[in-house]
């Protein structure tokens, strides 16, 4: 059964057909095989349904609503000056205000899509002028816009924490360490980069014009410190915090900013609707999937054929991560996390890892494979917002597959990069 709902997923995929119908087809064919026909398929219905149940994916339409907001208003703009200010005069630093802003609105947005538009946007000029080759700059920008993958908020960890039945709360706050681990490993090659090529500094900003930046960029400074101190001061969960992004950022768009027009609302809102329908398309047809294999015991006959149970938790830790990486160079992520994360359940459980750690080394995995060759969502996004070709897109990206997958493999070694702050948040 395994081999043919395996085999119907290829066929489709490779006739064309988007993620969700080789999913459904393949979970619909194991259900007949299994059930003997189509008389139980409401049972299946139920478990796609049950799929979206959880009140905490509500979380998702609204950091998408907040960062569409956001990628359409003054946000993005308003931080990347205040990095800027600071660092764009050393040496790389227009590089290394690059890869921070990206950080700071993913801090922001949850998104790597959006980063890669409201970021790369203003700052790819900037660094063509400067003189940064194109493909350095395009491969910088959609590799350092993954690290809104690790930054709360993120819809790879909720999506995740959902699937796995683990606190959101403690994967968002376990993410910050890896995230800014990937950013310092991103400056230092950015740095070693501008003074290979010898790339000009720019102009240092006076302390006055760093304090307007700075009070230009404390409003949209203010999301972290919501979503970050609301959640682990006890004032509200991370739906809540959702909820409460999306308002910040109306008032702060359409009231304060006024960059946004209430015709805009329209747009906006159709923009959040279709992006959310596809997520949430994916996890009751993922959820469906998940069902099937865990019912059909294939995730255990999988994980036993490679030897992955006695191969203890470092071993693990390692195949989670081979098989998330290569899985996401093919398939969007948010399908990988929906069908590989119950594969891998029984041997999390078996080998007594602790979930968070997991989740953190997924996301990154998802975060690598967005940016990585064959098929990363962010390289398309790349194509389709600066117009350049695949393979120009794609040529800088190997200095950062690597330090990516070196953040990995450290995190393996070293566990409390990930753990440390969630074991302050919350002590076990």
């Amino acid at each position: 059964m395994a081999t043919i709902m395996m085999l119907t997923m290829i066929g489709l995929l490779l006739l064309g057909f988007p993620m969700m119908i080789p999913l459904i087809t393949a979970a619909v064919i194991g259900f007949v095989m299994m059930f003997d026909g189509f008389g139980q398929m409401g049972t299946f219905i139920q478990q796609m349904m049950g799929g979206i149940r959880p009140a905490s994916l509500i979380a998702v339409p609204m950091f998408i609503l907040a960062a569409d907001i956001m990628t359409r208003g003054q946000s993005a703009d308003r931080l990347i000056n205040m990095v800027m200010s600071f660092i764009g005069h050393v040496k790389g630093g227009l590089a290394i205000s690059t890869a921070t802003s990206c950080t700071l609105f993913g801090a922001v947005s949850g998104s790597t899509q959006a980063t890669v538009v409201a970021v790369g946007s203003p700052l790819r000029p900037k660094m063509l002028k400067a003189g940064y080759s194109d493909s350095f700059t395009l491969a910088l920008i959609i590799n350092a816009s993954d690290i809104a993958f690790l930054i709360p908020p993120s819809i790879g960890m909720i999506i995740y924490g959902v699937i796995s039945e683990t606190s959101i709360a403690e994967l968002f706050i376990a993410g910050i360490g890896p995230g800014l681990l990937i950013l310092f490993m991103f400056s230092i090659y950015c740095l070693i980069y501008a003074y290979k090529n010898d790339v000009p500094t720019e102009a240092k900003a006076s302390w006055k014009q760093r304090a307007l930046s700075v009070r230009d960029a404390s409003w949209p400074m203010m999301f972290p410190v919501i979503i970050v101190g609301g959640i682990y001061g006890g004032i509200f969960s991370p739906t809540e915090a959702a909820a409460v992004c999306v308002l910040y950022a109306f008032l702060l768009e359409f009231v304060i900013f006024r960059s946004l027009k209430l015709n805009d609302v329209y747009r906006i809102a159709k923009s959040t609707g279709l992006i959310t329908a596809v997520v949430f398309i994916l996890v009751a047809v993922g959820n469906g999937f998940s069902w099937i294999i865990s019912f059909a015991q294939i995730p255990q006959a999988i994980l036993e054929s490679v030897g992955v149970n006695e191969a203890g938790p470092v071993g693990v830790l390692i195949a989670i991560c081979i098989a998330f990486f290569i899985a996401c160079m093919f398939v969007d992520p948010i399908v990988v996390i929906l069908v590989l994360t119950p594969i891998f359940a029984p041997a999390i459980q078996s080998t007594g890892l602790d979930p968070v750690l997991v989740g953190v080394l997924i996301t990154l995995q998802v975060a690598i494979g967005s940016a990585t060759p064959p098929f990363g969502c962010d390289i398309f996004t790349a194509i389709a917002i600066f117009k350049r070709p695949y393979l120009e897109v794609i040529r800088g990206t190997p200095p950062f597959i690597f330090m990516l997958v070196a953040a990995a493999g450290l995190i393996i070694a070293f566990p409390q990069i990930a753990l440390f702050l969630r074991d302050l948040a919350y002590p076990q």
